[in-house]
């Protein structure tokens, strides 16, 4: 059954005046392009004020600003992290005092271990499993294994467990001075680690202890609550976690809001190559609903995280010269 269409006529169409209508691109958020031999501050001080180079310097101002007012930094972050080489420029941003605490997932301890201990880590993952050898790494599960028992009887949490080992343990750990768990155990830094049992490849090995991975990795959820109580004014990052970080800081907010403490203005920043559901409901939305901002990067670890943590060394060595050019 054929319809009959209404008439389309463009000579009645209504217009509006182009310069009267609101723009949500103007000149002055262009970028300018760079000039040989201008330092850092002046490229972030280039890019476009749209999108992602906004949101970028967003991050980095809240995090400057946070940390000049002495407000709390924290840093979450899963293993690749760790597997693209970035613990040097984690351990800086610790050494300069940039980071209150450390927030990692299980497989996090992993790498970080083995770098400290060999200076390399990361299988090749499927041709090991095809071979029946993934994860099977006996000195890993070993040294990881011992320190989490350790720590469970002496009263301590994951992260705090594993970074003593590392840092006490010089001999097998020569390289444990770019270890973040390692530095964290050093300069008194709360360190935490979300382990979920089985999904970590010590947890394979016979040396595996449930009671020990459960009570410590259970310990360091309160210490996270008690971090996160703290964080008003801060800043928090989940750098390429999806999943475990989102939902333990979900979960440690809402046991600090229970308990009566005011955790409403603080700005959170997810890193990841793509969005994820979690990340982005757990740690960029909900959570800043009562007046803070979340922030969402998308990009390359390698890259960004550097350019973050120089973008914020830069403005506190010179406030100035961080902010926004202005534009011709």
């Amino acid at each position: 059954m054929s319809r009959r269409l209404p008439r389309i006529d463009r000579a009645k169409v209504r217009t509006i005046s182009a310069r009267g209508r609101r723009s949500k691109v103007r000149r002055s958020d262009e970028a300018q392009p760079f000039t040989a031999g201008a330092g850092l501050a002046d490229f972030l001080a280039g890019l476009p004020d749209i999108l992602g180079a906004a949101e970028l310097r967003a991050a980095i101002a809240a995090t400057a600003q946070s940390a000049r007012r002495g407000k709390l930094l924290l840093w979450g972050f899963g293993a690749h992290l760790i597997k693209v080489g970035l613990a040097p420029v984690l351990v800086d941003l610790m050494e300069r005092g940039l980071v209150g605490g450390l927030l990692l997932n299980g497989a996090g301890c992993v790498h970080d271990l083995e770098l400290a201990m060999m200076g390399r880590t990361s299988e090749e993952v499927a041709a090991a499993l095809d071979e029946g050898s993934f994860g099977m790494a006996r000195e890993t599960a070993a040294e990881l294994n011992a320190a989490i028992a350790e720590g469970q009887r002496d009263g301590l949490g994951m992260g705090a467990a594993v970074g003593r080992h590392l840092h006490r343990e010089t001999r097998r750990f020569p390289f444990a001075n770019r270890s973040p768990l390692a530095t964290a155990h050093r300069l008194g830094i709360p360190a935490t680690v979300h382990a979920a049992i089985g999904a970590d490849i010590h947890h394979m090995h016979p040396s595996a202890d449930g009671a020990a991975l459960g009570a410590t990795s259970h310990r360091d959820f309160e210490t996270l609550a008690r971090l996160v109580a703290a964080l008003q004014g801060g800043v928090l990052y989940n750098i390429g976690s999806a999943v475990i970080l989102p939902e333990v800081f979900l979960k440690a907010l809402a046991l600090a809001r229970n308990l009566g403490h005011r955790v409403e203005k603080f700005t959170t920043v997810n890193l990841d190559f793509i969005r994820h559901y979690r990340p982005e409901v757990n740690v960029v939305q909900r959570p800043t609903r009562l007046g803070g901002r979340g922030i969402s990067l998308i990009g390359h670890h390698e890259i960004m995280v550097p350019l973050i943590a120089a973008g914020v060394i830069e403005a506190l060595a010179a406030p100035r010269a961080a902010r926004k050019r202005p534009r011709s």
